[in-house]
């Protein structure tokens, strides 16, 4: 009897001037062990020959894009042109264990409302500190989840597998039936909180959230854009007030945009100003006014 083909899995990664973090990923994702794999990496206007990627894999299905699109913009591209039963969203600035697909895989095929599962996530450069294990619902005053076993120490009492409230973009799996019925990411966010505003989408469209801790991978994280940058302060901000524009209603929506406005980006803009990093606050109080200015997409 023919056994059944395994399901294909597109991996999409976005690269941005970082082509070595880039090719240290792909090396990686040379090593797993699951092989019905296709691997698409985006340049987003990179001004460094990122033509190595091309030339050193060429498994690797190049997509260039001559501006830079931020990361939901990039993984857009990806999403034009991936083949897949599932689509892995994967950061550049990751490192993989071999046989971390198959148990992300496992999880959709024990539970056929799962729309989106990530692994357990541990900071590279650390004695193997957890940064993702699951969280909580998005505080509809703060606009802020609480990331479970966040600067923990691993061990055992993170390996298991649960539905939670959103996955994190540094490592996603997304069923097709969930793409063909959300769509992609809204670009609109750029950077930022653009893979919750897709749980909460994809939630409301009746599909659930899974975490499992029996995937593993190594996130080096911030590297594009720096932990202290103006341009997280900018976009992290932004989009902050930007997710409960889209995504409260009614008392929430009122509470967050206040607590925001009247707490969180003066308390922010004055921390940062008193650390001597005025350009962040500058950026912070940016964000914040871009909202008053534009209005909510949709992707």
């Amino acid at each position: 009897m023919k056994k059944p083909q395994q399901p294909k899995v597109s991996i999409i990664s976005v690269n941005f001037n970082q082509c070595q973090v880039t090719c240290d990923m792909l090396d990686s994702l040379r090593h797993i062990s699951y092989q019905n794999v296709e691997i698409i990496v985006v340049d987003n206007g990179s001004k460094e020959d990122c033509s190595v990627i091309k030339q050193a894999y060429p498994e690797v299905i190049f997509i260039r894009s001559e501006e830079n699109l931020g990361f939901a913009g990039g993984n857009n591209l990806g999403f034009e042109v991936a083949s897949g039963d599932y689509i892995l969203l994967l950061n550049n600035d990751t490192e993989v264990a071999s046989g971390f697909l198959e148990p992300l895989l496992d999880t959709f095929a024990k539970h056929p409302k799962a729309g989106i599962v990530s692994p357990k996530l541990i900071f590279f450069y650390s004695d193997r500190l957890i940064q993702y294990a699951g969280t909580g619902n998005i505080n509809a005053l703060t606009c802020r989840g609480e990331t479970h076993g966040f600067m923990q120490p691993d061990g055992p009492a993170f390996s298991f597998e649960a539905k939670t409230s959103l996955a994190h973009g540094a490592c996603m799996m997304i069923s097709r039936a969930a793409v063909e019925a959300a769509g992609t990411l809204d670009a609109s966010y750029f950077l930022c909180y653009e893979e919750y505003d897709y749980c909460e989408r994809v939630k409301q469209l009746g599909f659930e959230i899974y975490y499992n801790g029996h995937s593993e991978v190594l996130h080096k994280q911030s590297i594009s854009m720096g932990k202290t940058s103006p341009l997280k302060s900018y976009y992290m901000t932004r989009n902050r007030i930007y997710f409960a524009r889209k995504n409260f209603r009614g008392w929430s929506r009122s509470s967050a945009l206040l607590f925001t406005y009247l707490v969180a980006v003066p308390k922010n803009m004055l921390a940062e100003w008193l650390k001597g990093r005025a350009e962040n606050s500058l950026a912070i109080w940016k964000g914040a006014t871009w909202n008053l200015k534009n209005p909510i997409s949709t992707p």
